[in-house]
């Protein structure tokens, strides 16, 4: 189930700019509706980084969901604080530093209950030829550091996924880095310098 896809007739004041080709976010046109907009569409966009001036996001009281599939966006996107957003969708984007973009996530979206990552090196799967190995150890590890995640990608957040999450990671506070509570072991997931560190 793609959980980033609803219907903007129903129920939801939707802002959608996707397919439009944009290099910076049209906040001109976003802030006009800013006392409404419940979901904001700014997928399959050039968007990156060195555009990215998210702080006047902030601005948007209401705003439930933000969908910011394809586009450029690296581990290194910053967010403003917003307490509404409950649904955040980054799938294929550049994002390949897991331990610093969730930190990003938990730090400026407490509410959030749905988070998709899918086709980023940081989130193996089979999408982009990860082992399911990898795959489980990705997701215990952002259910550890994002206890309210109700959906992770496509795949509900199972109970025992949290108990096994828990015991396998503690929740990072101000570092970069989620320590695995076995310290028998040292190694890095797939062998990347950026990605989860375990002891």
């Amino acid at each position: 189930m793609d959980h980033c896809s609803r219907n903007p007739a129903v129920a939801f004041h939707w802002l959608s700019f996707a397919y439009q080709g944009l290099t910076d976010i049209p906040y001109d046109a976003i802030l006009t509706q800013e006392d409404a907009l419940e979901v904001l569409d700014l997928s399959y966009n050039l968007l990156d980084d060195p555009y990215w001036n998210p702080a006047l996001l902030g601005r948007l009281e209401r705003l439930s969901t933000l969908i910011l599939d394809s586009n450029r966006y690296t581990s290194h996107v910053k967010f403003p604080y917003m307490p509404s957003v409950t649904t955040v969708c980054i799938n294929k984007n550049r994002i390949n530093n897991l331990p610093l973009f969730v930190e990003e996530i938990r730090r400026k979206f407490p509410s959030i209950r749905i988070l998709s990552m899918m086709n980023n090196e940081a989130a193996p799967s089979y999408f982009n030829g990860g082992s399911l190995a990898q795959h489980i150890d990705y997701r215990q590890y952002v259910i550890s550091q994002i206890p309210s995640l109700e959906i992770l990608d496509d795949t509900e957040v199972l109970e025992e996924e949290r108990v096994q999450a828990r015991r396998t990671y503690r929740l990072q506070r101000g570092g970069l880095s989620g320590r695995k509570k076995d310290d028998s072991s040292r190694k890095h997931i797939q062998g990347r310098p950026n990605s989860i560190r375990r002891q």
